[in-house]
Protein backbone atom coordinates (compact mmCIF):
# COMPACT_ATOMS: atom_id res chain seq x y z
CA UNK A 1 0.00 0.00 0.00
CA UNK A 2 2.80 2.13 0.37
CA UNK A 3 2.93 2.78 -3.33
CA UNK A 4 -0.32 4.32 -3.05
CA UNK A 5 -0.91 8.27 -2.50
CA UNK A 6 -3.75 8.00 0.42
CA UNK A 7 -4.48 11.38 1.61
CA UNK A 8 -2.84 11.93 5.13
CA UNK A 9 -6.01 11.92 6.90
CA UNK A 10 -6.01 7.93 6.34
CA UNK A 11 -2.59 7.63 7.73
CA UNK A 12 -3.22 6.17 11.12
CA UNK A 13 -5.92 3.69 10.26
CA UNK A 14 -4.32 2.61 6.95
CA UNK A 15 -2.27 0.62 9.33
CA UNK A 16 -4.87 -1.58 10.88
CA UNK A 17 -6.74 -2.10 7.81
CA UNK A 18 -6.86 -5.87 6.60
CA UNK A 19 -6.18 -5.97 2.19
CA UNK A 20 -6.45 -9.25 0.31
CA UNK A 21 -8.70 -11.40 2.36
CA UNK A 22 -9.55 -15.44 2.30
CA UNK A 23 -13.38 -15.64 1.14
CA UNK A 24 -12.93 -19.02 -0.54
CA UNK A 25 -15.46 -21.13 1.49
CA UNK A 26 -19.04 -20.75 3.61
CA UNK A 27 -17.59 -21.00 6.77
CA UNK A 28 -14.46 -18.29 5.99
CA UNK A 29 -16.92 -15.89 5.21
CA UNK A 30 -19.62 -16.82 7.96
CA UNK A 31 -16.18 -16.22 10.59
CA UNK A 32 -15.83 -12.85 8.75
CA UNK A 33 -19.51 -11.96 8.69
CA UNK A 34 -19.15 -12.35 12.66
CA UNK A 35 -15.92 -10.73 13.34
CA UNK A 36 -17.80 -8.14 11.45
CA UNK A 37 -20.90 -8.07 13.32
CA UNK A 38 -18.55 -7.79 16.95
CA UNK A 39 -16.78 -5.28 15.84
CA UNK A 40 -19.79 -2.68 14.41
CA UNK A 41 -20.65 -2.58 18.64
CA UNK A 42 -24.51 -1.02 19.49
CA UNK A 43 -26.38 1.59 17.18
CA UNK A 44 -26.38 4.69 18.80
CA UNK A 45 -30.19 5.93 18.35
CA UNK A 46 -31.00 9.81 17.13
CA UNK A 47 -33.83 11.75 18.77
CA UNK A 48 -34.91 13.23 15.73
CA UNK A 49 -35.21 10.22 14.15
CA UNK A 50 -38.32 7.22 14.80
CA UNK A 51 -37.25 3.72 13.59
CA UNK A 52 -39.73 0.90 12.69
CA UNK A 53 -38.69 -2.39 12.02
CA UNK A 54 -40.74 -4.62 9.84
CA UNK A 55 -40.77 -7.65 7.83
CA UNK A 56 -42.54 -7.95 4.46
CA UNK A 57 -43.52 -10.48 1.90
CA UNK A 58 -40.66 -11.88 -0.38
CA UNK A 59 -40.56 -12.33 -3.87
CA UNK A 60 -43.04 -15.38 -4.89
CA UNK A 61 -41.90 -18.31 -3.14
CA UNK A 62 -38.74 -16.96 -1.14
CA UNK A 63 -38.66 -15.99 2.18
CA UNK A 64 -40.06 -12.63 3.63
CA UNK A 65 -37.97 -9.85 3.56
CA UNK A 66 -37.13 -8.03 6.81
CA UNK A 67 -36.83 -3.63 6.47
CA UNK A 68 -35.82 -1.26 8.48
CA UNK A 69 -38.44 2.29 8.19
CA UNK A 70 -36.81 5.68 9.19
CA UNK A 71 -38.99 8.75 9.86
CA UNK A 72 -37.88 11.76 10.60
CA UNK A 73 -38.79 13.87 13.82
CA UNK A 74 -42.34 15.35 13.19
CA UNK A 75 -42.47 19.25 13.14
CA UNK A 76 -45.79 20.58 14.74
CA UNK A 77 -48.76 20.20 12.56
CA UNK A 78 -46.58 18.50 9.77
CA UNK A 79 -48.58 16.03 7.86
CA UNK A 80 -47.39 16.47 3.73
CA UNK A 81 -45.92 12.93 2.72
CA UNK A 82 -42.14 12.85 2.88
CA UNK A 83 -39.46 12.03 0.00
CA UNK A 84 -38.24 8.38 0.27
CA UNK A 85 -34.35 7.44 -0.22
CA UNK A 86 -34.70 2.97 -0.42
CA UNK A 87 -31.29 2.49 0.75
CA UNK A 88 -29.77 -1.35 -0.26
CA UNK A 89 -26.91 -1.81 1.99
CA UNK A 90 -23.10 -3.03 0.61
CA UNK A 91 -20.91 -6.14 1.62
CA UNK A 92 -19.85 -7.16 -1.57
CA UNK A 93 -23.02 -9.57 -2.00
CA UNK A 94 -21.70 -11.61 0.42
CA UNK A 95 -21.65 -9.43 3.83
CA UNK A 96 -23.50 -6.47 5.20
CA UNK A 97 -26.65 -5.79 7.02
CA UNK A 98 -29.02 -3.40 7.94
CA UNK A 99 -27.74 -2.32 10.62
CA UNK A 100 -24.29 -1.85 8.81
CA UNK A 101 -26.08 1.39 7.17
CA UNK A 102 -28.14 2.21 10.18
CA UNK A 103 -25.91 5.11 11.27
CA UNK A 104 -26.14 6.56 7.47
CA UNK A 105 -29.58 6.15 6.92
CA UNK A 106 -30.34 7.72 10.12
CA UNK A 107 -28.31 10.87 9.75
CA UNK A 108 -30.19 11.00 6.43
CA UNK A 109 -33.77 10.83 7.67
CA UNK A 110 -32.47 14.15 9.67
CA UNK A 111 -30.57 15.93 7.67
CA UNK A 112 -32.76 15.72 4.47
CA UNK A 113 -35.65 15.66 6.13
CA UNK A 114 -37.05 12.19 4.00
CA UNK A 115 -37.96 8.51 4.86
CA UNK A 116 -35.69 6.04 4.75
CA UNK A 117 -36.37 2.74 3.84
CA UNK A 118 -33.76 0.28 4.51
CA UNK A 119 -33.58 -3.74 3.09
CA UNK A 120 -31.81 -6.67 4.47
CA UNK A 121 -31.64 -9.23 1.18
CA UNK A 122 -30.29 -12.82 1.21
CA UNK A 123 -26.64 -12.79 0.61
CA UNK A 124 -24.47 -14.89 -1.44
CA UNK A 125 -23.14 -17.89 -1.59
CA UNK A 126 -25.89 -19.25 0.28
CA UNK A 127 -28.25 -17.32 -2.23
CA UNK A 128 -26.60 -16.31 -5.39
CA UNK A 129 -28.31 -14.13 -8.17
CA UNK A 130 -31.02 -13.54 -8.29
CA UNK A 131 -32.29 -14.11 -4.89
CA UNK A 132 -30.55 -10.85 -3.01
CA UNK A 133 -31.71 -8.41 -5.72
CA UNK A 134 -35.30 -10.13 -6.33
CA UNK A 135 -35.87 -9.33 -2.48
CA UNK A 136 -34.76 -5.88 -2.95
CA UNK A 137 -37.04 -5.25 -6.04
CA UNK A 138 -39.89 -6.68 -3.98
CA UNK A 139 -38.88 -4.65 -1.07
CA UNK A 140 -38.86 -1.52 -3.22
CA UNK A 141 -42.52 -2.51 -5.07
CA UNK A 142 -43.96 -2.42 -1.15
CA UNK A 143 -42.49 0.50 -0.58
CA UNK A 144 -44.07 2.68 -3.49
CA UNK A 145 -47.28 0.36 -3.24
CA UNK A 146 -47.89 1.38 0.39
CA UNK A 147 -46.58 4.78 0.20
CA UNK A 148 -49.84 6.55 1.30
CA UNK A 149 -49.69 4.30 4.77
CA UNK A 150 -46.28 5.07 5.14
CA UNK A 151 -46.39 8.97 4.27
CA UNK A 152 -44.13 8.83 1.07
CA UNK A 153 -44.63 10.79 -1.79
CA UNK A 154 -44.99 8.32 -4.20
CA UNK A 155 -43.65 10.51 -6.71
CA UNK A 156 -40.32 10.96 -4.61
CA UNK A 157 -38.89 8.21 -4.34
CA UNK A 158 -35.12 7.14 -4.60
CA UNK A 159 -32.61 4.54 -4.56
CA UNK A 160 -29.76 4.70 -3.28
CA UNK A 161 -26.95 1.78 -2.15
CA UNK A 162 -23.01 1.50 -1.31
CA UNK A 163 -20.92 -0.80 -2.94
CA UNK A 164 -22.65 -3.96 -3.91
CA UNK A 165 -25.36 -2.23 -2.77
CA UNK A 166 -24.60 0.65 -5.56
CA UNK A 167 -24.65 -2.33 -7.95
CA UNK A 168 -27.95 -4.06 -7.22
CA UNK A 169 -29.73 -0.59 -6.90
CA UNK A 170 -28.37 0.04 -10.23
CA UNK A 171 -30.09 -3.19 -11.15
CA UNK A 172 -33.36 -2.92 -9.45
CA UNK A 173 -33.46 0.87 -11.47
CA UNK A 174 -33.27 -1.52 -14.38
CA UNK A 175 -36.14 -3.72 -13.11
CA UNK A 176 -38.11 -1.04 -12.63
CA UNK A 177 -37.51 0.44 -15.60
CA UNK A 178 -38.31 -2.78 -17.54
CA UNK A 179 -40.85 -4.36 -15.42
CA UNK A 180 -43.17 -1.02 -15.14
CA UNK A 181 -42.94 -0.19 -11.86
CA UNK A 182 -42.44 1.20 -9.62
CA UNK A 183 -41.36 4.88 -10.39
CA UNK A 184 -38.23 6.09 -9.57
CA UNK A 185 -37.02 10.08 -9.59
CA UNK A 186 -33.35 9.35 -8.76
CA UNK A 187 -30.46 6.65 -7.88
CA UNK A 188 -27.84 7.23 -5.59
CA UNK A 189 -24.39 4.93 -6.50
CA UNK A 190 -22.14 4.86 -3.92
CA UNK A 191 -18.84 3.51 -5.23
CA UNK A 192 -21.06 0.86 -7.15
CA UNK A 193 -19.66 -2.81 -7.42
CA UNK A 194 -21.46 -3.36 -11.11
CA UNK A 195 -18.78 -5.30 -13.60
CA UNK A 196 -18.47 -9.27 -13.20
CA UNK A 197 -15.82 -8.68 -16.11
CA UNK A 198 -13.04 -7.16 -13.98
CA UNK A 199 -11.35 -5.86 -17.13
CA UNK A 200 -10.85 -2.10 -16.25
CA UNK A 201 -7.34 -0.43 -15.76
CA UNK A 202 -8.44 -0.35 -12.00
CA UNK A 203 -9.59 -3.16 -11.57
CA UNK A 204 -5.95 -4.64 -12.70
CA UNK A 205 -4.12 -2.36 -11.16
CA UNK A 206 -5.36 -2.39 -7.52
CA UNK A 207 -4.75 -5.94 -6.27
CA UNK A 208 -3.92 -5.04 -2.19
CA UNK A 209 -5.38 -1.93 -1.85
CA UNK A 210 -7.37 -1.34 1.71
CA UNK A 211 -10.94 -2.94 2.33
CA UNK A 212 -11.55 -3.85 -1.17
CA UNK A 213 -8.88 -5.16 -4.23
CA UNK A 214 -9.48 -7.06 -7.04
CA UNK A 215 -8.58 -10.75 -4.89
CA UNK A 216 -11.61 -9.50 -3.41
CA UNK A 217 -13.86 -8.70 -6.30
CA UNK A 218 -12.83 -11.96 -8.00
CA UNK A 219 -14.43 -14.28 -5.62
CA UNK A 220 -17.60 -11.62 -4.59
CA UNK A 221 -18.78 -12.20 -8.55
CA UNK A 222 -17.96 -16.36 -8.14
CA UNK A 223 -20.41 -16.23 -5.28
CA UNK A 224 -22.52 -13.84 -6.07
CA UNK A 225 -23.15 -15.27 -9.62
CA UNK A 226 -23.21 -18.72 -8.21
CA UNK A 227 -21.19 -22.56 -9.14
CA UNK A 228 -23.93 -23.14 -11.22
CA UNK A 229 -23.24 -20.18 -13.33
CA UNK A 230 -22.51 -20.87 -17.01
CA UNK A 231 -23.23 -18.57 -20.19
CA UNK A 232 -24.01 -14.80 -20.52
CA UNK A 233 -24.64 -12.90 -17.24
CA UNK A 234 -27.69 -11.03 -16.74
CA UNK A 235 -27.15 -6.88 -17.00
CA UNK A 236 -29.46 -7.40 -13.98
CA UNK A 237 -26.56 -9.20 -12.01
CA UNK A 238 -23.59 -6.74 -13.23
CA UNK A 239 -25.47 -3.24 -15.03
CA UNK A 240 -22.06 -2.70 -16.52
CA UNK A 241 -23.57 -5.01 -18.73
CA UNK A 242 -26.68 -3.28 -19.77
CA UNK A 243 -26.57 -2.09 -23.26
CA UNK A 244 -29.72 0.15 -23.15
CA UNK A 245 -29.36 2.70 -20.46
CA UNK A 246 -32.62 5.06 -21.49
CA UNK A 247 -35.15 6.00 -19.96
CA UNK A 248 -33.33 5.87 -16.19
CA UNK A 249 -33.53 7.89 -13.35
CA UNK A 250 -31.27 10.71 -13.32
CA UNK A 251 -27.92 9.85 -11.09
CA UNK A 252 -25.44 10.53 -8.21
CA UNK A 253 -22.45 8.09 -8.58
CA UNK A 254 -19.14 8.77 -6.46
CA UNK A 255 -15.95 6.74 -6.72
CA UNK A 256 -12.34 6.66 -4.67
CA UNK A 257 -9.66 7.48 -6.30
CA UNK A 258 -7.33 3.98 -5.04
CA UNK A 259 -10.75 1.65 -5.61
CA UNK A 260 -10.65 -1.26 -8.00
CA UNK A 261 -14.30 -0.63 -8.49
CA UNK A 262 -13.98 2.92 -9.40
CA UNK A 263 -13.46 2.81 -13.35
CA UNK A 264 -16.36 0.97 -13.84
CA UNK A 265 -18.67 3.54 -11.60
CA UNK A 266 -17.34 6.07 -14.29
CA UNK A 267 -18.20 4.29 -17.39
CA UNK A 268 -21.22 3.38 -15.53
CA UNK A 269 -21.88 7.15 -15.17
CA UNK A 270 -20.74 8.15 -18.76
CA UNK A 271 -22.65 5.52 -20.38
CA UNK A 272 -25.94 6.91 -18.53
CA UNK A 273 -24.87 10.36 -20.19
CA UNK A 274 -24.29 8.98 -23.47
CA UNK A 275 -28.08 7.75 -23.12
CA UNK A 276 -29.51 10.95 -22.09
CA UNK A 277 -29.77 10.71 -18.35
CA UNK A 278 -28.26 12.97 -16.14
CA UNK A 279 -25.48 12.18 -14.11
CA UNK A 280 -23.82 13.86 -11.06
CA UNK A 281 -19.95 12.36 -11.15
CA UNK A 282 -17.12 12.88 -8.22
CA UNK A 283 -14.29 10.99 -7.80
CA UNK A 284 -12.86 11.59 -4.53
CA UNK A 285 -8.51 11.96 -4.53
CA UNK A 286 -6.73 9.77 -2.37
CA UNK A 287 -9.62 7.74 -0.96
CA UNK A 288 -10.03 4.15 -1.22
CA UNK A 289 -13.05 1.92 -0.82
CA UNK A 290 -14.80 1.93 1.97
CA UNK A 291 -12.89 5.41 3.68
CA UNK A 292 -16.11 6.76 4.66
CA UNK A 293 -16.23 4.75 7.15
CA UNK A 294 -13.83 7.48 8.61
CA UNK A 295 -15.90 10.13 8.96
CA UNK A 296 -12.79 12.42 10.38
CA UNK A 297 -11.39 12.68 6.79
CA UNK A 298 -12.01 15.96 4.81
CA UNK A 299 -12.76 13.83 2.27
CA UNK A 300 -15.10 11.95 3.90
CA UNK A 301 -16.97 14.88 5.35
CA UNK A 302 -17.45 16.52 1.73
CA UNK A 303 -18.57 13.20 0.10
CA UNK A 304 -21.78 12.71 3.05
CA UNK A 305 -22.37 16.70 2.55
CA UNK A 306 -22.46 15.97 -1.35
CA UNK A 307 -24.69 13.07 -0.50
CA UNK A 308 -27.04 15.41 1.31
CA UNK A 309 -27.11 17.96 -0.84
CA UNK A 310 -28.11 16.22 -3.50
CA UNK A 311 -30.50 13.89 -1.94
CA UNK A 312 -32.17 17.34 -0.89
CA UNK A 313 -31.74 19.12 -4.52
CA UNK A 314 -33.36 16.03 -5.99
CA UNK A 315 -36.15 14.99 -3.69
CA UNK A 316 -37.46 18.73 -2.63
CA UNK A 317 -36.65 17.72 0.52
CA UNK A 318 -37.65 19.81 3.26
CA UNK A 319 -34.66 22.65 4.85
Amino acid sequence: MSSYAFDDDFREVLESLPTVSDFSTLEKIQEIRSLRAEAAGEIKNRDDVEKEDRTIPGPEGAPDVPIRIYRPAKAEGEAAPLACVFEIHGGGFLFGSIDQMDPWCQRIAADVGCMVVSVEYRLAPENPFPAGLEDCYAALCWTAAHAADLGIDQGRIAIAGHSAGGGLAAAAALLARDRGAPALCFQLLEIPELDDRLETSSMNKFTDTPLWNRPNAEWSWRHYLGPDHEGEVSPYAAPSRATDLSNLPPAYISTMEFDPLRDEGILYAMGLMEAGISVELHSYAGTFHGSTQFPGAEASRRNLAETIGILKRRLGARD
